[in-house]
């Protein structure tokens, strides 16, 4: 490695694109970000990441998770249209 290094022809860049996704800035209380990184310690998961799918969920992006119930449901209304 060297100890110095010549970035006098270096550009600056955009970082590189997230399909998907945009970068803002936004102002959110303290305590929000608290109960968000605590839940990330619990998880593994980003704080930003949980902050975006609670704010995914609540507009109605979210898909509606698999459960026991769901496919029961599903099963019946399939047999009763086809039965």
């Amino acid at each position: 490695m060297k100890k110095v290094y010549d970035f006098s022809k270096g550009k600056r860049a955009a970082v590189i694109p997230t399909t998907g996704k945009t970068r803002i800035t936004i102002y959110v209380d303290d305590a929000v970000i608290k109960r968000f990184k605590a839940e990330s310690e619990k998880t593994g998961k980003g704080y930003q990441t949980l902050i975006n799918e609670a704010l995914k969920s609540y507009v109605g992006l979210t898909e509606q998770p698999i459960t026991k119930e769901l496919v029961r449901k599903i099963v019946r209304e399939e047999l009763a249209a086809h039965g």
